[in-house]
């Protein structure tokens, strides 16, 4: 990492001492707001460095207690290089509470962004656009939270980040499209529904303006809104395959349905062409139409080139011409010149994933574009040389779904917000006046971490992770940087990570829905080919090192109904299986697995969708003993390892529990491990500081630390800023934990 980031922001450098902005105790204690304010009118850049700190994960911290506060902060210090202000801000006493437990030694960064400013938190969002209300720039959207089920329309500040007025309802189903507008002087919105109308509101009174328009046969998944002989219209797209035009003073629909594409019409635009205004829609059928808003007729032939369903549409001016901007599921954008009909320049690749959303603005007289990314990237694009701007907006967790843009007291700002149909439920505001992020990425996974294990190569401990971007890497454990070159090959995710040892070389084997890979993790060579399974897929269940052997167990396709098969990894060959379940297509039920060792022979442990965790003999593929444990939802996650002699299984469950369990005599330790409030995903058995623990995370973007025997949890817990997907213990009692697509490690103190 270099001592000094782009834009001037020192990670590196140690900080002046003496500012109120260096003091960690104002941080970890003082009221949100205060510092807040204190921190926008930060003078330097080593003081821009600790406001991009606290705004990181401001949105978490904002109302918790100064533990979690002085955690989150930490974590994030570390995250952009900052580890001698991640150890003063652990080191902060906290009135009432003991002095923290566990210390930040590093993280990656590749969801950290200065540019961040804010993010409203809870909210699932189809769709965003801005406007201007009372003087108060304002982002508008319908939500998918707080009971409404996405009916309701909300208007947020933009300035404070806090929601005005109640919620506007009205609508029967999901709202799927918003746009804004002025109409009589007054600010607008007008909203596409699942119900099948599309509806005006008006946003400074805070009301419904008229009746619904009604008339798609479906749902309408796409606004825009135009002049039209001096009177404004709104025009829709809907799954009833046509796009419709409405008068906004009227609610009447003007014309006849725009008809001729052969699927949804998932994304509406307009603008002015030969000086006549047009609609241009966009279709999963892959092609973009123009349609003469005065005549309704379809102007030239259909423009094609997406390869994929065509999901954004926006339009601007690019050098006095007017240009059509598309986003598409074949992960690219491009642009159009809408008087002639044809594609300009090259598509704007970049995104990893289907490109959702497409906005448009001006920065600087230059005309811009906003794509948002199903990477959970957000990417700025110069239209007059095609050419990407910055980096990419870093930070949310999930694919983006949603990009709007505004001016916010004088400040270019994006809009973003998670899509739907992921997990992260965030609107996110971003200041446009940086091209650069102020944390240098660690160069590390663009998808979530789904595994983590440890290893020592040559002297030094590594982390070795597994992602959903299809890659492993390997990285220094005293420095956090990366080493060597990516892993590569996997189709579909890397879910399984192990570390072991082969022919006394230290080896990591990768695994997901594909095959299973061996690698020198001296080299980073691929050990022979893929290992894959002649009977048919190759999905990696669990891998470990048992009794000196480097195992591994596989399974088949979604309810293939084959058992699964236990292989040693040095001679590549099965030496076991054992069945999938108790019951004919049960396969698919498994969800954990893990190997260990009991009783002196290998043994597989499974945990189902049944909620039972049972114990296979890995060679003969017999079942050991009745079912461990009745859980009350579906087993998750399984780990094993020996504990003072004894063979301890830990169990994580949908229930919101763990539990641990002594395999030999087939009973629960102890009580149930509570505290978590979602999912319990990932679990793993350790040691620390001498202390037999269980470390447990969670979708709710925590991990807790046991003690094994006894059940008392360690320390606090720990909060991240996204879901914990992964959780390991080194060798040497330090804590490794994937969240989102990150990795941090915590050392106790």
């Amino acid at each position: 990492m270099s001592d000094v980031a782009r834009d001037g922001l020192s990670v590196a450098e140690p900080v002046g001492q003496g500012a109120w902005w260096m003091d960690p105790a104002l941080l970890v204690r003082e009221d949100f707001e205060l510092v807040w304010g204190l921190l926008d009118s930060a003078p330097d850049a080593q003081a821009r460095l600790v406001a991009a700190v606290y705004r990181a994960s401001a949105h978490l911290h904002h109302d918790a207690s100064p533990m979690a506060r002085r955690q989150l902060l930490a974590l994030d210090a570390a995250r952009y290089g900052h580890r001698e202000l991640a150890a003063r801000i652990t080191a902060v006493p906290v009135d009432g509470v003991d002095p923290a437990r566990w210390g930040v030694e590093w993280a990656t960064a590749d969801q950290v962004d200065s540019r961040f400013r804010y993010a409203m938190t809870g909210w699932k969002v189809p769709s965003v656009a801005t406007a201007v209300v009372d003087g108060r720039a304002v982002a508008v959207g319908p939500s998918w939270s707080g009971g409404d089920n996405g009916t309701a329309l909300r208007v947020w500040d933009l300035m404070t980040g806090e929601q005005i007025g109640e919620p506007l309802v009205g609508h029967d189903g999901l709202v799927r499209a918003v746009a804004t507008a002025a109409m009589n002087a007054r600010p607008v919105a007008i909203t596409g529904s699942e119900d099948g109308t599309a509806r005006v509101w008006d946003l400074f009174g805070h009301r419904q303006i008229g009746e619904p328009m009604a008339g798609h046969d479906g749902w309408v998944l796409s606004v825009s809104t135009a002049l039209v002989d001096g009177r404004l219209v709104a025009v829709t797209g809907g799954t009833d395959h046509t796009a419709r035009v409405w008068d906004l003073g009227t609610g009447q629909q003007i014309g006849v349905p725009l008809v001729g594409h052969s699927h949804w019409v998932a994304a509406v635009a307009t603008a002015v062409v030969n000086g006549r205004p047009v609609a241009v829609t966009g279709s999963w059928d892959a092609t973009i139409r123009l349609w003469d808003l005065g005549t309704g007729v379809q102007v030239g032939d259909p423009l094609t080139g997406h390869t994929d369903q065509v999901l954004a549409v926006a339009t601007a001016v690019v050098d006095g011409r007017p240009v059509a901007v598309t986003g598409s599921n074949d992960k690219t954008a491009m642009m159009w010149d809408l008087t002639i009909g044809e594609p300009v320049g090259d598509p704007l690749t970049g995104h990893s994933h289907k490109v959702g959303s497409v906005a448009t603005t001006t920065m600087n007289g230059r005309p811009i574009a906003l794509t948002g990314g199903g990477d959970a990237t957000a990417r700025m694009w110069d239209l007059t040389t095609g050419e990407q701007l910055g980096d990419p907006l870093t930070g949310h967790t999930d694919q983006v779904g949603a990009v709007a843009s505004a001016d916010v007291d004088g400040i270019p700002v994006a809009v973003t917000a998670g899509a739907v149909a992921g997990t992260d439920h965030t609107v996110r505001t971003w200041s446009l006046r940086e091209r650069r992020r102020s944390a240098t990425p660690s160069d590390g996974h663009s998808g979530t971490v789904l595994a983590v294990s440890t290893a020592m190569v040559g002297g030094r401990a590594v982390a070795v992770t597994g992602s959903g971007d299809d890659t492993a890497r390997v990285w220094d454990l005293a420095t956090g940087e990366r080493v060597g070159a990516a892993l590569t090959g996997h189709i579909g995710g890397v879910n399984k990570v192990a570390t072991g040892t082969v022919d006394g070389r230290p080896v990591a084997v990768t695994g997901g829905q594909d095959a299973l890979r061996l690698w020198d993790l001296t080299t980073g060579d691929l050990i022979g080919g893929p290992l894959t399974d002649p009977a048919g897929p190759t999905i990696a269940r669990a891998m470990a090192m048992v009794d000196g052997r480097l195992l591994a167990v596989t399974s088949g396709g979604h309810r293939s109904g084959r058992p699964m098969r236990v292989w040693d990894l040095a001679t590549r060959e099965p030496i076991g299986e054992f069945p999938a379940g108790r019951r004919r297509g049960y396969a698919d039920k498994v969800i954990a697995v893990t190997l260990g060792q009991l009783g002196g022979r290998p043994v597989a442990v499974t945990g189902a969708d049944d909620r039972t965790v049972r114990v296979w003999d890995a060679t003969t593929g017999r079942q050991l003993g009745e079912p461990l444990i009745d859980h009350d939802c579906s087993v998750r996650a399984v780990a094993m390892a020996t504990v003072e002699g004894r063979p301890i299984v830990i169990i994580g469950s949908d229930d919101k529990t763990a539990r641990t369990a002594d395999l030999s005599t087939g009973r629960q330790i102890g009580e149930s491990l509570c505290g978590h409030n979602d999912v319990v995903c990932t679990v793993a058995l350790g040691t620390v500081d001498g202390r037999p623990v269980a470390v447990t995370g969670s979708w709710d973007a925590t991990v807790r630390v046991w003690d094994t025997m006894t059940g008392e949890q360690i320390g606090e817990k720990l909060t991240f800023p996204a879901m914990v997907n992964a959780v390991a213990v080194t060798p040497d009692g330090r804590l490794a934990v994937g969240f989102g697509t990150e990795l941090a490690i915590l050392a106790s103190r």
